[in-house]
């Protein structure tokens, strides 16, 4: 999936296209924002080491390093981990269902800007990103707005290759965390965007 997103990171359109042929333009303004609005929601959570999945250009791995959190992203696309790097963070290539740094020993895993769509299961996802959390380890999950369900759709960016997608809807949260045997542990909103903290 490496390079799907490369010209959002950069500050340009990324269009979704879904299979039905139904297109999305992405908010690639919130994922170079420095912060975004209500991402503090998200970091004032975060108070020990942090592995933000699925990193972008950095402002949460960025943000969370000038709040003298230890954090690390990781992301599949080479410029992402580049401007990630630029902006201070530390970050690394690589696919969050391989090896992953510091396996088990992480306090917060973050899912920001519908990163809880990656493999197109969240269920799956959600169980592995706690194998890589410690036993009282939290994950932050941003939501889509209620409404939403749970989907998953082959979908493709700016023309390119399909690949699988999820969404996971605000109202559909705790069957979700069920499946995955979490439970959620804190929810917030600011505007249109969601949040919620899961925990074993």
């Amino acid at each position: 999936m490496s390079g799907h997103f490369d010209t959002g990171l950069l500050g340009g359109t990324c269009v979704l296209e879904l299979g039905n042929g139904r297109r999305l333009t992405l908010p690639t303004h919130r994922w170079v924002s420095d912060p975004a609005e209500g991402d503090e929601l998200l970091l004032d959570r975060c108070t020990g080491p942090t592995l933000d999945i699925g990193c972008g250009p950095g402002r949460l791995t960025s943000a969370l390093v000038k709040k003298g959190i230890p954090s690390l992203g990781i992301d599949v696309s080479p410029t992402a981990i580049r401007l990630t790097r630029e902006r201070g963070g530390t970050a690394v290539l690589g696919d969050v269902f391989h090896r992953v740094p510091g396996e088990g020993r992480w306090r917060y895993a973050l899912l920001a800007d519908g990163n809880i769509g990656i493999g197109g299961d969240p269920v799956a996802l959600l169980r592995r990103v706690f194998r890589l959390l410690t036993a009282d380890g939290r994950a932050l999950v941003e939501l889509d707005p209620p409404g939403r369900s749970v989907r998953t759709e082959r979908v493709r960016v700016n023309g390119g290759a399909w690949f699988p997608w999820a969404w996971l809807g605000a109202d559909a949260l705790e069957e979700v965390a069920r499946a995955a045997s979490l439970r959620v542990t804190w929810t917030a909103a600011y505007g249109h965007r969601h949040f919620t903290e899961l925990a074993r």
